[in-house]
């Protein structure tokens, strides 16, 4: 039996979602009545998308009784996630062409990496990408030449973007086709001992690259469990890809093997089919649920507290920080992969991996195991693959076997998730307290103020913050410079939590997936700009965060903060007020604002 509160949030959701989600079933629906819409194209516009085809391609193509996938990637040969990406088309035509099919790249989508834009002004559009991104896969499809879709992303906000895009092709039956994870490099814990000295001056750039470097080594996605990691183990657990699939390692036979699979088996649920699956019927209420869930019980990005209300948008559901809170409440942490712990994603996949975090979860009664996955049942995302003489089989998932990783049956690492909502007069927030020790998860000190991590590494440069303290980083949401992440905060942040201080950093804006060691109350909401209790605060404003109890709070009265204290203290901060009327003004053309949180 479902527990009562995973049954309670689905149902909210499916209510408040009532009409929305009506009007856009509508929408497909009026889309899949046209039938198979290559049909239905004129003979030159079939001429031009079957031009640069083989005579065989042609012949398929052109053949209205075979399917004809779409192929949307995100390749290209600088970021290690997705370089493997690079021969994924001609396997899965290959695959397709066995049974009479085809398949067409139908267009790409930039891919820009976080960890190469992070602390650059590229990271200021990083966020605006995931918007392009949709829209780009959007426009991919707009050709109607396709009766299924492939979708080749992972990272950041590649992947959410293009599950939005799709979404707006929802008669299409849609899979991701993972690359997986690059092997080990250093430790964790080394990677932070580097990072933290060089942030103290005892180490110089020469040994923090050559650390970087050996972390950041070969092809596939970085081994943190960040916010690329965390897609892949959501949408796996939304049942968006093939079971098993998300943490095979790249150029191994049994990726391959999965990658040809995902083809073969997207082929038989085409429009038409009596197999026939499309994305709007297994993105709903349900599948949304199970992904918040495994996203909570393996400590995920705090990023996709964002990335999950988006594409349920895209889906016609509305999802709110309440329901994401309320299931934190119930789900228990399963998974230690860091920040959360000293592992990384290749102990996790050796641990048990997403089947094993599903056979737990489906133990505890914390999924919706009547959900529809795009491919099978949910019950299928309980067993995991592997190659016997060269075929792909499945077999249920037994025990972790390793513990420290996966936790077993009948125990948890922690009685709740590792995301937690905060509430108080500063506004609502976010939390992620996987990675934060007990010790630290209650923070009171007086308020430093800035409106840059720049300025903050400044004045810890200066010696100017060598005592307790809740950093406030302000002026840094979506509609004040596109809510860039601050992962160069941590290494500040973690020395002078390590030198003894209470710590704790406050923001408008927002984290990498790989942050959590630091108290960190991220997205604040009302933001600065929009007139955000966090615009009042001044330096020695006494500030309380509290995530034990969800508490986010001034202990001093702000009652008395005009505007023209505020408007100086932005003058002294160095932000003009010409400066946010532009940002404004482009966050209100491109409509950003509205997409993230809508």
């Amino acid at each position: 039996m479902t527990h009562p509160i995973i049954t309670q949030v689905t149902e909210r959701i499916a209510a408040r979602s009532a009409s929305r989600r009506a009007a856009y079933l509508a929408r497909i629906q009026r889309q899949a009545e046209q039938g198979k819409t290559r049909a239905a194209l004129a003979c030159g516009n079939l001429a031009h998308a079957v031009a640069a085809c083989s005579t065989d391609e042609k012949g398929r193509i052109l053949d209205m009784t075979r399917a004809n996938v779409g192929i949307v990637t995100a390749y290209n040969d600088m970021l290690s996630a997705h370089q493997p990406y690079k021969d994924y088309p001609d396997r899965i035509k290959a695959a397709l062409a066995a049974l009479g099919h085809s398949a067409q790249v139908a267009g790409g989508v930039p891919a820009m990496c976080d960890g190469v834009t992070q602390g650059q002004p590229g990271m200021d559009m990083s966020l605006f990408s995931r918007d392009l991104i949709a829209q780009a896969t959007a426009l991919s499809l707009s050709h109607n030449t396709f009766d299924a879709t492939l979708l080749l992303g992972i990272c950041d906000k590649i992947a959410p973007g293009q599950i939005m895009g799709a979404l707006s092709h929802g008669h299409l039956p849609t899979a991701f086709v993972p690359a997986g994870p690059m092997a080990s490099g250093i430790s964790n814990d080394d990677k932070v001992k580097v990072r933290q000295q060089y942030a103290a001056g005892e180490v110089g750039r020469e040994a923090l690259l050559e650390m970087e470097c050996g972390a950041y080594h070969a092809p596939g996605t970085c081994t943190f469990y960040g916010t690329a990691n965390t897609n892949q183990l959501v949408f796996e657990a939304m049942g968006l890809m093939l079971p098993g699939s998300a943490f095979v390692h790249p150029h191994s036979e049994l990726r391959h093997a999965l990658t040809e699979e995902a083809a073969r088996r997207i082929s038989a649920l085409i429009p038409g089919s009596p197999a026939y699956r499309p994305l709007s019927q297994v993105l709903d209420a349900r599948t949304l649920v199970n992904g918040l869930v495994a996203l909570l019980a393996s400590g995920g990005s705090s990023n996709h507290s964002i990335h999950m209300v988006a594409l349920a948008r895209a889906a016609g559901l509305v999802l709110t920080w309440d329901d994401l809170s309320d299931l934190s409440d119930v789900v228990p942490l399963l998974v230690r992969m860091y920040p959360n712990g000293p592992a990384d994603v290749n102990a996790f996949q050796q641990a048990g991996a997403v089947p094993g975090l599903m056979r737990r979860l489906a133990e505890l009664n914390l999924l919706n195991m009547d959900a529809t996955p795009t491919f099978g049942t949910l019950a299928d995302h309980l067993t995991a693959p592997e190659l016997v003489e060269g075929k792909l089989v499945w077999r249920p998932v037994g025990e972790s076997t390793d513990p420290a990783v996966l936790s077993p049956s009948g125990q948890v690492f922690q009685a709740s998730g590792g995301t937690k909502v905060l509430d108080g007069n500063l506004g609502r927030a976010v939390i992620k307290v996987s990675a934060v020790a007990p010790e630290y998860r209650v923070v009171e000190a007086p308020a430093r103020i800035f409106s840059s991590q720049y300025a903050v590494a400044a004045a810890y440069q200066a010696g100017e913050l060598n005592k307790d303290a809740v950093i406030v980083v302000r002026h840094n949401g979506p509609a004040a410079n596109g809510m860039p992440e601050l992962h160069m905060l941590m290494p500040v942040l973690g020395n002078l939590q390590k030198a003894g201080h209470k710590v704790a950093l406050v923001t408008d804006g927002r984290l990498s997936g790989a942050s959590g060691k630091i108290p960190a109350a991220i997205h604040v909401t009302p933001e600065a700009l929009h007139g955000g209790a966090i615009g009042l605060l001044a330096d020695g404003d006494l500030l309380r965060l509290d995530a034990e109890t969800g508490r986010l709070d001034c202990l001093t009265d702000l009652s008395g903060r005009t505007q023209a204290e505020i408007d100086l203290t932005l003058e002294q901060e160095g932000w003009g007020r010409e400066l946010f009327s532009v940002m404004r003004r482009a966050v209100s053309s491109a409509e950003c604002g509205a997409t993230i949180f809508d």
